[in-house]
C-alpha cells in the first residue's frame, strides 16, 4: 500500500490511540470524528487527553460531511478523523480539501474497509496514519488485533517505540510506552486471513449485488462515485418501526440482523454532549444491517430477500 509502514499492535483500539499519539495530539488538542460509528473512534482521542469533536454524516455514505466538519474547526482543532464505515470510503477528497485550508491533519480509521479503495487508491493509503481493526468480527481477523499503515517514518517509529514499552532495544526506554504488541500467534493467524480476505471480499460484493437487485421497500446501500464498497456490513434503512422490523426477521424468519449503530457517541454516557447532528440520528433509527458474509448460500439469500420483502411490504 503505497509503501507505507505497517505496525501490527493488539487490537484497534490501540491502533487509533498510538496513532494518534504518534501523530502529536496531545492535551487540549481537537480532533473531528463522527458520532455515527463505534465508541472506540471518540475514546481514541480522549485516551491522548484531546477532546473529540463530533460533526454530523450523509446519508448515503453515512461517513462525515464534510460541511458538518468545515462548521466544527476551532483553532484548538488539529486533525480530522473520517471512519471508512461499512466498508464504504469516507469522502476524503473533499476532507482534504479542507484539512489542506486549515492546516489539519487527516488519520484514517479504516476498521471496517479492508480493500475499499477511492479512484483506485486504497483507503488506508490517504492520512497521516490509518488503522484497520482485525477483530474477529471484521472482513479479516488475526483472533485479535489491529493494523497502523503510516507513510511518516517519524510516525512509525514512535508507533512502534509506544506499542513496545517506549524500548526500541531491550531496557533502553526511550519513552513512557504501552505493552500492545500482537502475539506472533495472532500475526500468523492474520498472516493467512490476508491470503484468503481478497476472495472473501468479491463474494460479499456478489452478495451485496444480489440484495441490490432483489430487495423491495427499503433503501439499499449507495455507493459513491469512484468508490469501491467492501461489505463489512450491508446496511439498509427501514421505515418507522426499525426495531420491529428487526425482531420480526428474528422471529418469524429466524433472520439475525444488528443496528451499528443504536446511540450516537454524543448521546453515550460517556461523552453526552450537546451538538445538533440530525443525519447522524436520522440513521441511529432507521439502519439494520442484514447478512452478508461470504458463507452465506444462494439458499440463504433468497430467503434473506423474501423475509425483507415480505416485512417490507406489510410495513413491519
Amino acid at each position: 500500500m503505497d509503501g507505507r509502514a505497517a505496525i501490527a499492535v493488539n487490537s484497534g483500539t490501540a491502533g487509533l490511540h498510538l496513532g494518534l499519539l504518534a501523530s502529536g495530539v496531545v492535551p487540549g488538542d481537537e480532533v473531528i470524528v463522527p458520532s455515527f460509528t463505534f465508541a472506540a473512534t471518540a475514546n481514541s482521542v480522549a485516551l491522548t487527553g484531546a477532546t473529540p469533536v463530533f460533526a454530523d454524516i450523509d446519508i448515503d455514505t453515512f461517513t462525515l460531511d464534510p460541511k458538518s466538519v468545515a462548521a466544527v474547526i476551532t483553532d484548538r482543532t488539529v486533525g480530522i478523523m473520517p471512519v471508512h464505515l461499512y466498508g464504504h470510503p469516507a469522502r476524503v477528497p473533499e476532507l482534504l480539501e479542507i484539512a489542506k485550508k486549515h492546516d489539519l491533519k487527516l488519520f484514517e480509521d479504516a476498521a471496517q474497509a479492508h480493500g475499499a479503495t477511492i479512484d483506485g487508491a486504497p483507503v488506508g493509503s490517504f492520512g497521516t496514519f490509518a488503522m484497520f481493526s482485525l477483530y474477529p468480527t471484521k472482513n479479516m481477523t488475526s483472533g485479535e488485533g489491529g493494523i497502523i499503515t503510516t507513510a511518516d517514518p517519524g510516525v512509525e517509529r514512535k508507533a512502534r517505540l509506544l506499542r513496545n514499552q517506549g524500548q526500541e532495544i531491550v531496557y533502553q526506554n526511550e519513552l513512557v510506552g504501552f505493552n500492545a504488541r500482537m502475539t506472533e500467534i495472532h500475526a500468523a493467524i492474520g498472516r493467512e486471513q490476508l491470503k484468503k480476505v481478497l476472495a472473501w471480499t468479491e463474494t460479499r460484493q456478489r452478495n451485496a449485488a444480489f440484495f441490490d437487485t432483489n430487495l423491495e421497500g427499503v433503501v439499499v446501500p449507495k455507493v459513491a462515485k469512484g468508490s469501491t464498497h467492501v461489505y463489512h456490513q450491508y446496511t439498509i434503512l427501514v421505515g418507522e418501526d426499525r426495531d420491529g422490523f428487526q425482531q420480526a426477521l428474528r422471529d418469524d424468519y429466524n433472520i439475525g440482523s444488528g443496528v451499528y449503530y443504536p446511540v450516537p457517541n454524543h448521546r453515550l454516557p460517556s461523552f453526552q454532549r450537546p451538538e445538533d447532528l440530525p443525519v447522524t440520528e436520522q440513521a441511529a433509527k432507521s439502519v439494520l444491517s442484514i447478512p452478508v458474509h461470504p458463507s452465506l448460500t444462494q439458499e440463504d439469500l433468497d430467503r434473506i430477500v423474501k423475509a425483507v420483502n415480505t416485512l417490507a411490504k406489510a410495513g413491519a
